[in-house]
């Protein structure tokens, strides 16, 4: 058996090949072809409008300089990545982290509710590993507070809650098209709304402040997208459905081959999801399954089957932020954080694989050490 890989990060000759066109017209700054882009992508998710930057990142950090004004918090989930955070603190906003349900590992509304102040704004709530948070919830919470809401759906590419596109809803959606993600173009970010006054200020945001070429009303960033990028996530957004028709039935063989394991969990799927399963994640109980995470992520590596952890640990437990802000105890977070592994589920993969990679885990149970009982 050949070894099987957390991620499959391979261009396709169609896409190498409109690459090498973009690179051959001499046209490789934001240009037509991000213009295109962005309708395409807008149209794909249901969105009024798409924006193309240089990042997940950038599209995080566009979408928080949009309204931020400095002192004001926005909640966000401790159990993500780092920029959901500290784009925020860029903004000059501060992050206000918070727990998260320890079935799907997602925030934690009630917790997120009660750190709500008169300085709270905006909660950025994130699709995580590709499984949409509940969005309904989320809105109730927002419109009961008068928060913005920045959907973090850099994991959440072809993603839907009650059959609609997370995409499609206000006020801002960042995605990421960095190397592990469904659809990647190198580095490349796209950030969707429906307010033409967010769309206008992020796009000269994007650009230096500018209004016109040489006319700049506002301090801002150089966050554009390349052609040759934007090339390259045209061709992929063209296959994403089938990508996700072959995730999600990894997915699926993953659940059924693992399902009477002791001591293993899976991330639990938000009622009414459809997930776009970036990653597969399991929260590993040691006592019941004989091993902790890390061992068993020691045995799959001897069988050729690579895994992952995202994330060791939450972003309230990052040095910068316990600079920052002080030390706090999220239990959830840190708890999940100790136990959690991602392993195989990519488009790359084929259903033979899933079962293999099932199987591993089955057999590393059927030889792991438990008390007698």
């Amino acid at each position: 058996m050949g070894n099987i890989n957390i991620s499959e990060v391979r261009l396709t000759e169609e896409e190498i090949q409109a690459a090498v066109e973009v690179l051959r017209s001499g046209n490789l700054r934001q240009g037509g072809q991000c213009e295109a882009f962005e309708r395409e992508f807008a149209l794909k998710v249901g969105s009024r409008y798409a924006l193309t930057c240089a990042s997940g990142t950038a599209s995080l950090h566009l979408a928080y300089m949009t309204f931020l004004e400095p002192g004001d918090e926005v909640l966000v989930p401790s159990f993500t990545f780092m920029a959901t955070g500290s784009m925020v603190a860029m903004s000059r906003g501060k992050p206000v982290f918070c727990d998260i349900d320890p079935d799907t590992f997602m925030i934690d509304l009630d917790d997120a509710e009660k750190r709500i102040t008169e300085r709270t704004r905006a909660i950025s709530p994130v699709h995580l590993f590709g499984n949409p948070v509940d969005m309904g919830a989320v809105k109730d919470l927002a419109a009961r507070h008068n928060l913005i809401v920045v959907w973090d759906a850099a994991q959440a590419h072809g993603t839907a809650w009650n059959k609609r596109d997370v995409g499609s809803f206000d006020h801002f959606v960042s995605y990421s098209f960095y190397p592990s993600k469904n659809m990647f173009v190198g580095e490349g970010g796209m950030v969707c709304t429906n307010n033409e006054e967010y769309y206008e200020k992020m796009r000269s945001l994007r650009s230096h402040g500018e209004m016109e070429r040489y006319y700049h009303t506002s301090l801002g960033h150089n966050y554009r997208m390349t052609d040759v990028e934007a090339a390259i996530g045209r061709k992929q957004l063209g296959r994403l459905d089938e990508m996700l028709v072959k995730r999600r039935l990894n997915a699926e063989i993953l659940t059924r081959g693992l399902a009477d394991v002791p001591g293993i969990r899976p991330q639990k799927v938000t009622s009414g999801g459809i997930p776009a399963w970036h990653q597969y994640c399991l929260v590993i109980d040691p006592d019941e399954f004989g091993c902790n995470r890390d061992t068993l992520a020691d045995r799959l590596k001897e069988k050729g089957i690579a895994s992952g952890v995202h994330y060791p640990r939450g972003l309230h437990q990052q040095p910068v932020f316990e600079k920052l802000y002080g030390p706090l105890k999220l239990p959830v977070t840190e708890a999940i954080a100790e136990k959690i592994l991602a392993i195989p589920v990519h488009h790359g993969l084929g259903p033979d694989d899933a079962r293999i990679v099932a199987e591993a885990i089955r057999e590393c149970y059927r030889k792991g050490i438990r008390p007698a009982a």
